[in-house]
């Protein structure tokens, strides 16, 4: 299942269970996990990006060992909320992963992720490469905590 309605992605996983929030860079993927309570996010590692092959295995390991129940994908929206190719590639991602894990794909849009993880690692006075090395995963805690916030019952 795939959806962009978090009432109905929070109805797939009504026993609750960690969720694995990804944000999806041409290079590399953010990773964050939240906790089976839905309570809070924490970003995770960043991985190299490669082929849907090696990407499988590598989520499918984190899957396994997070007890991962649903998945959230970053959705990057053009700031008039239009989708252009990098959305598209983001539900072709999205597809990918349901088909691959059996889990509910919620997709959540993440305009100002980035911006916004960015901003809290300058606010605590991260360094430029320190910033590189770990913006996606930063970006993708933000993109998971929005969307828990959502689904536990947020105005978001």
């Amino acid at each position: 299942m795939i959806t962009e309605h978090a009432p109905d992605f929070a109805e797939a996983l009504a026993e609750g269970g960690a969720l694995l929030g990804l944000d999806l860079g041409t290079k590399t993927i953010g990773t964050a996990t939240a906790d089976a309570g839905w309570r809070f996010a924490t970003n995770g590692t960043t991985i190299a990006r490669g082929k849907w092959g090696r990407d499988r295995a590598t989520l499918a390991a984190l899957i396994a060992q997070r007890a991962i129940k649903g998945i959230v994908i970053g959705l990057p929206r053009n700031m008039d909320g239009s989708e252009g190719p990098r959305a598209q590639a983001s539900r072709a991602y999205a597809r990918n992963c349901a088909e691959a894990f059996a889990l509910p794909v919620l997709l959540w849009d993440e305009r100002w992720s980035t911006k916004s993880a960015e901003a809290a690692m300058i606010g605590q006075g991260t360094s430029r490469k320190k910033r590189a090395a770990s913006i996606d995963s930063h970006a993708a805690a933000i993109i998971l905590q929005g969307a828990i916030d959502r689904l536990a019952g947020g105005v978001l």
